[in-house]
């Protein structure tokens, strides 16, 4: 076991305070901090701390794979860690996106390899052949699009903007089935010319204004979120879309789980994000970067997405609080400690003879593994490799601890 140094990625919609925040750093940062990667991403691994000195985790996995990952997690994934755990803190929205199922992954790499479209190129689409199933937790007070909404309530909160430019588009939704009108009415605007988003755009950003100066609640977070997205984004198609999308605001400890081709955007907050090893990701907007509608529109999913679809079960055993996923590459829990726990020996449950990430998120303890014990405390995260399981912690002060395997 060793304590794991993540890496910081910045982008134009992170934070300068809460990734710094959380860590422990002086903030504001000099430049937005959007991403926190603890994992073994060849785009950026994270660091354990051994007494030799920093060592990546992608370098330690490469010369001892039976002993970091076990046989039985090499048997499924090979000699890769099949999940990547990030701290996202997001201070404006990120793109209008969705993400490949397996197969379509592995089509578009080796589509794109034959064209010969470099992996780090920025129009390149599929840059590794998995897919990337999401879960996001929320660490403080979270805004989210996610998943298309049923075709009736768009149309309801089409009908509550009063805009008459959007009369023909309540036809065209309300006259088929959620998923037929949904996306027959998501490619029309996607694919709108620039002249028409021009003259559309603005009329449903003033009917928004309208709506909101009207009192009514029903649809304020809607309304709101089309304001804020049309100041940043005007013109954009992507601030049309944001009405076909569930608007969903999280507490502390809710959880968005996002399989393939759910359209989502991440509005604003801080969370714990776990997802599959990959890093492919199609646009369709809110965004300067690479657009590709042909193929988002291919690997897009317009069932409407239900609450049991995007917001996963969780279940209690004992001090873990478990997010149930349907995902084979990770599996995610909270051990909780506190009450009568505090300053007592706790067994971690045993799920398998897997590879751990830790990270904490709450207070400070100290995690015992067969090799040594490290102590964690708020932002500090640790790896424990297959064979130095299973743990032991002990916390004098109440501590939230994200424990990240694969699953199951």
């Amino acid at each position: 076991m060793h304590l794991l140094r993540g890496a910081v990625r910045t982008y134009a919609w992170g934070s300068r305070t809460a990734i710094a925040d959380f860590t422990g750093r002086p903030s504001p940062t000099a430049h937005p901090e959007a991403e926190l990667w603890f994992g073994a991403h060849p785009g950026d691994p994270a660091w354990l701390e051994t007494d030799e000195g920093e060592r990546s985790l992608l370098d330690a996995l490469r010369d001892d794979p039976e002993g970091q990952l076990g046989a039985a997690v090499r048997g499924r994934f090979g000699d890769c860690l099949p999940f990547l755990v990030k701290v996202l803190a997001a201070d404006e929205p990120l793109s209008l996106q969705a993400h490949p199922s397996a197969e379509q992954a592995v089509e578009g790499f080796a589509r794109e390899e034959k064209l010969g479209i470099p992996v780090t190129a920025p129009t390149r689409n599929y840059r590794d052949r998995s897919h990337k199933p999401e879960l996001l937790v929320a660490l403080g007070e979270f805004e989210a699009l996610a998943g298309f909404r049923s075709a009736a309530s768009s149309v309801e909160l089409m009908r509550a903007l009063a805009v008459t430019d959007l009369d023909p588009f309540v036809n065209l939704l309300s006259g088929q089935s959620d998923a037929d009108g949904l996306r027959a009415l998501f490619t029309t605007w996607i694919t709108a010319p620039q002249p028409d988003l021009d003259v559309l755009v603005p009329a449903v950003i003033e009917g928004a204004i309208h709506y909101l100066r009207s009192g009514e609640k029903k649809f304020a977070p809607e309304a709101k979120t089309v304001l804020e997205l049309g100041e940043r984004y005007p013109g954009d198609a992507g601030v049309l879309a944001s009405l076909l999308l569930n608007r969903l605001s999280l507490k502390p400890g809710d959880a968005i789980y996002m399989p393939a081709g759910n359209l989502h955007a991440y509005l604003q907050g801080v969370g714990v994000e776990v997802m599959a090893n990959s890093d492919n990701v199609l646009r369709g907007g809110l965004t300067p970067k690479h657009v590709d509608v042909p193929e988002l529109l291919r690997v897009l999913d317009f069932t409407p997405a239900t609450d049991d679809v995007i917001h996963p079960r969780i279940t209690r055993d004992g001090t873990e609080l478990v997010y149930n996923t349907p995902a084979p590459e990770f599996a995610v829990s909270v051990l909780c400690i506190d009450g009568e726990q505090l300053g007592h020996e706790i067994d971690a449950p045993t799920r398998h003879d897997g590879p751990q990430i830790l990270l904490c998120t709450e207070g400070s303890t100290v995690v015992h593994a067969k090799s040594t014990a490290v102590t964690l405390e708020r932002g500090a995260a640790a790896w424990v490799a297959a064979d130095d399981g299973p743990i032991r912690l002990v916390a004098q002060t109440p501590t939230k601890l994200f424990r990240v395997t694969v699953g199951l």
